[in-house]
């Protein structure tokens, strides 16, 4: 997967470099920058932070997949089973930003896509947290390469995320070092 990461890395600079340059990102350059877009949609989906989405109760009777769902029954929602459904990405648990790309390398959306929830009660900062991410993610990688410490390579960095609530990543340490 980390070889994946790095690749992706690499083109990320390359599209920002060659669509941005050297002036400062703004939200508007989103739409032309559609490798870059796809790859924090498949970091979202492979790294969601919140897994589980709060819970909520039926109003009426449901049947779901030969199973009856009373009404006022309580369920909560498992978002990373959508995340990672084998019928929805050609990879589930393979980082691919290709699962949000088209035959022409333009960004699609695909409803199952999901990490700030879906429907009426989907997160109201979506659309904040989206320009945030856009926003940071392209500033970092247009000024910074990200490396490992010296003395230790990419293989040996735990990726693993701490299991709570929310799903946080493992302290490591990274090197930002300045790109010319």
């Amino acid at each position: 997967m980390l070889y994946g990461l790095a690749f992706a890395k690499d083109k990320v600079q390359e599209e920002i470099d060659r669509v941005i340059g050297v002036r400062q990102p703004v939200v508007e350059d989103r739409k032309n920058l559609p490798y870059t877009d796809a790859v924090i949609h498949e970091t979202q989906r492979l790294a969601s932070i919140a897994p589980i989405s709060v819970p909520r109760k039926t109003t009426c009777d449901v049947h779901l997949n030969g199973y009856l769902i009373k009404k006022d029954t309580s369920i909560i929602p498992l978002l990373i089973t959508v995340l990672r459904d084998e019928n929805e990405w050609e990879t589930p648990n393979t980082f691919n930003p290709g699962h949000f790309l088209n035959k022409q390398g333009q960004f699609v959306k695909k409803d199952a896509f999901m990490p700030f929830s879906a429907g009426r009660r989907v997160c109201l900062g979506e659309g904040l947290a989206r320009m945030e991410l856009f926003l940071f993610f392209a500033s970092l990688l247009q000024v910074f390469r990200f490396t490992p410490p010296p003395g230790v390579s990419e293989d040996e960095l735990d990726l693993t995320p701490s299991v709570g609530f929310t799903l946080n990543p493992s302290p490591h340490k990274l090197c930002a070092v300045k790109r010319s």
